[in-house]
């Protein structure tokens, strides 16, 4: 009983509760001059803990990627993809 009594009261004061959100960023990509390019940076995108989707778009030089926010930021992300050869940075809404 102590426990259940326990476990509604942390409940109620939102303790151990917090989730992760599903958030997007879109990152302009710089040095993307060949039609492999979007593949290189999909790849690279994709290795990153907590991405669950990229979609490079070679015509726009963007990537617009979804990912885990408890896992992964936008700065890592452009962090990634810079290492790679192809600077980023967020794109301008």
């Amino acid at each position: 009983m102590k426990m259940i009594l326990m476990a509604a009261l942390l409940a109620m004061l939102g303790v151990g509760t917090a989730t992760a959100a599903d958030t997007a960023v879109t990152l302009a990509v710089e040095n993307m001059d060949c039609a492999a390019c979007p593949a290189i940076v999909k790849k690279v995108l994709m290795g990153v803990e907590g991405v669950k989707d990229a979609r490079v778009s070679f015509a726009d030089k963007t990537a617009t990627v979804s990912f885990d926010d408890a896992k992964t930021t936008p700065a890592a992300l452009a962090e990634a993809t810079t290492k790679a050869g192809y600077p980023a940075k967020v794109a301008a809404k």
